[in-house]
């Protein structure tokens, strides 16, 4: 059963950077997309960024893009999503969440039902 888990020191001041880490069980990350999400309360769950498979194609959200890097390794099953740079407007939930095959566009990483596994989350907060 594949799981993801994810991990990483939450907070952070205005300005500050932090790196969340996803870790993939159960199937091999190789062939799976990997995509982070965040959720403000009140809000709807929104993309941050994506990993694609297969050519390791990245997408990112315009208003984290030159701030926010997303990497995976697959020899050790790991997705991180460094974020720097951050501001009162980025705190929230962060989600990892695999589905299999490729994404091919940003657009595609929108489809949050298409993501078919999701991490329980992590709370990240930023201080002024």
């Amino acid at each position: 059963q594949l799981q993801l888990v994810e991990s990483g020191r939450d907070s952070v001041r205005r300005g500050g950077s932090l790196r969340l880490s996803c870790s993939v069980s159960g199937a091999k990350l190789d062939y799976l997309s990997i995509g982070w999400f965040r959720q403000a309360p009140g809000k709807e769950r929104e993309v941050v960024s994506c990993a694609s498979t297969l050519y390791d194609d990245k997408f990112y959200a315009d208003p984290v893009k030159g701030r926010f890097t997303i990497s995976r390794d697959n020899a050790r099953s790991t997705v991180w999503m460094q974020m720097n740079n951050l501001r009162p407007e980025n705190p929230g939930v962060y989600y990892c969440a695999a589905q299999d095959g490729m994404v091919a566009s940003f657009l595609a990483c929108t489809k949050t039902s298409d993501f078919t596994s999701w991490g329980p989350g992590i709370q990240v907060t930023v201080s002024s």
